[in-house]
């Protein structure tokens, strides 16, 4: 049974800062993890193809991260009962095919929900250049079960996520993942066995193994820079959405989309259970 959350412990652990040397290489690997060339629909090649390669914008959500960090036992971490709640990324500078970018991760905020409920937690990661410049900035709120009871603030602070529209979506965007697309993505950095490992699948309360929520926030990235960006990926700058459940390897996702100029409202669905699995999505674009 998961114990309250030990708030100093994880406060005074020190994330290892990432230093990340990637090349096109590893930018391909991150655009097939995000399932880009399966939709028999939509030319992809720009994302798999070293000359004039177009890197994806949330690729800059597995840079500069020292894995799963969570699995050291130092950070007195749960981690199997950790769920992915939120995730918000802003990009200052459109990311390279290639080079070397450095994460600096902080935890910045937690919650408590009450005891045998969550506790929340938000993890800030800033992406610099070795020469300091700023590229982009992520944040996420991890919902870790049965954690709750320590004594903290019910509420986590900051602005909550933007209300879809109450009218039709403008756009509707259907792509693919296949059965491997967690396995594939895992190699990009996040390692968590819940995503390969049966058995660790089984002891987190699912029936098997499922797609890293980061790797569904991918697609639906993908989806958005082919509706509203004539699929010039550069132009996506903001996104931030909330995950509501989980795909398994192998559906389909259907994302909607609102747009109102530079601001796009969004969510998605899998198709085969017509699940929602993303909610309150937000982004901005390039004119």
């Amino acid at each position: 049974m998961t114990k309250p959350l030990d708030v100093e412990r994880l406060r005074n652990y020190r994330i290892p800062q990432a230093h990340d040397d990637y090349d096109q290489r590893d930018t391909i690997l991150y655009a097939l993890g995000v399932g880009a060339g399966l939709s028999e629909q939509i030319d992809e090649t720009t994302f798999l193809y070293e000359r004039d390669l177009q890197v994806l914008p949330t690729m800059a959500l597995v840079l500069g991260t020292p894995g799963f960090w969570p699995m050291d036992p130092a950070t007195g971490l749960d981690w199997i009962s950790i769920l992915h709640g939120e995730q918000r990324l802003k990009i200052f500078e459109p990311l390279d095919s290639f080079g070397t970018l450095l994460g600096e991760l902080k935890v910045t905020d937690v919650a408590d929900k009450g005891p045998g409920n969550a506790a929340l937690v938000r993890v800030t990661k800033a992406l610099r250049t070795p020469g300091g410049t700023l590229v982009a900035e992520a944040s996420e709120v991890w919902l870790i079960r049965g954690a709750g009871g320590f004594g903290g603030e019910r509420v986590m602070p900051g602005d909550p996520l933007p209300a879809i529209p109450g009218r039709d979506p403008d756009f509707e965007v259907v792509l693919p993942t296949t059965r491997t697309q967690a396995a594939i993505y895992r190699l990009s950095g996040d390692r968590n066995p819940l995503h390969i490992d049966p058995a660790t699948a089984v002891g987190a309360g699912f029936d098997r193994p499922i797609l890293h929520g980061l790797a569904t926030m991918g697609v639906t990235g993908r989806a958005l820079v082919h509706a509203c960006c004539a699929s010039q990926a550069a132009r996506l700058r903001e996104i931030a959405l909330r995950f509501t459940a989980p795909v398994h390897p192998g559906e389909t996702i259907r994302t909607h989309i609102w747009q109102d100029g530079t601001r796009l409202h969004f969510r998605a669905d899998v198709v085969e259970r017509d699940v929602r699995v993303i909610d309150n999505g937000y982004a901005t674009i390039e004119p």
